[in-house]
């Protein structure tokens, strides 16, 4: 969503937010580009080579990308597929793939290898970090589960899910909701949910497109926003600046802003709401005490 102007120009000297970005290849466009243009620390994960040099030749200050496949920290096997995007340490489960148009094709594998996994937990830079995203084609309840640390410092996860088996014994949209809720997390939103049609239909105009059955999306998960007495002042103004310049939204970054501005006495969501051309309604101001 565009955002009316910049949560970073109207508010100068925030703190730097920090980004974990686990499968982090090259996509077209960059949904966080905004954060990394305001001085956002980036530590970026890719275990496909040719995408890890990619990464590697367009960093730009304060982003580090390391070549390591993020999980469990067992040993696994890779699947690398015709479509690097859909390379995962879980086998591509064909005979459902076979279902859809234009899936089967692009999960093909063309090379399976040994690889280490290294769990979040237990990598030095990613302490501290503020937004993660997950986007790992199955594994992400593997990741998940062994980065309770830094869950636990962060405000925002945005992670893949897919609400059927696209790779074999996955884990589902459900199993990853449960175990987020536990960790003090409640979904914000689904973003980007996709699917394709059955065969043989195909819609000629948007081939790719579903009619009905969606098969994944990127789930937004937020710290719970009735507890934000749990969360540290810097942080979430930090939390506030990410909802507003990646999400769009502007309601529950009033929300965050308005709870800072009750505890530390600052007038972060009175300006906010001038910048959206807003007026503060009175019962809104009373419920944010």
């Amino acid at each position: 969503m565009a955002t009316p102007f910049s949560f970073f120009e109207a508010f100068p000297a925030l703190p730097t937010i920090k980004i974990v970005d686990i499968g982090a290849m090259i996509l077209g466009a960059d949904h966080y580009a905004t954060l990394k243009k305001n001085g956002a620390q980036v530590i970026g994960f890719e275990p496909v080579e040719q995408e890890y040099q990619k990464l590697l030749a367009n960093a730009s200050p304060g982003q580090t990308y390391l070549p390591y496949a993020i999980g469990d920290g067992a040993s696994r096997t890779f699947y690398q597929t015709q479509q690097p995007m859909c390379s995962s340490l879980y086998e591509p489960n064909t005979p459902l793939l076979t279902l859809f148009q234009n899936i089967e094709s692009a999960t093909t594998v063309v090379r399976t290898y040994p690889i280490q996994t290294h769990r979040l937990d237990d990598i030095p830079e990613t302490l501290d970090a503020d937004f993660i995203k997950i986007d790992t084609q199955g594994a992400e309840l593997d990741i998940l589960r062994n980065a309770t640390a830094r869950l636990a410092q962060a405000t925002i996860v945005e992670v893949e899910v897919e609400f059927v088996s696209l790779y074999k014994n996955q884990p589902l949209f459900g199993d990853i909701d449960v175990f987020m809720r536990n960790q003090g997390y409640v979904l914000h939103c689904l973003s980007g949910a996709a699917g394709r049609a059955f065969k043989p239909l195909q819609l000629q105009r948007k081939p790719n497109d579903a009619i009905r059955q969606l098969l994944w999306s990127d789930a937004v998960y937020v710290k719970d926003f009735t507890k934000f007495e749990l969360i540290e002042d810097t942080n979430l103004l930090k939390f506030a600046a990410i909802l507003h310049e990646v999400y769009g939204s502007f309601d529950l970054c009033l929300l965050a802003l308005s709870k800072l501005d009750a505890r530390a006495g600052s007038d972060y969501s009175q300006r906010y709401t001038q910048r959206l051309g807003l007026k503060t309604h009175p019962q809104a101001t009373a419920n944010s005490k």
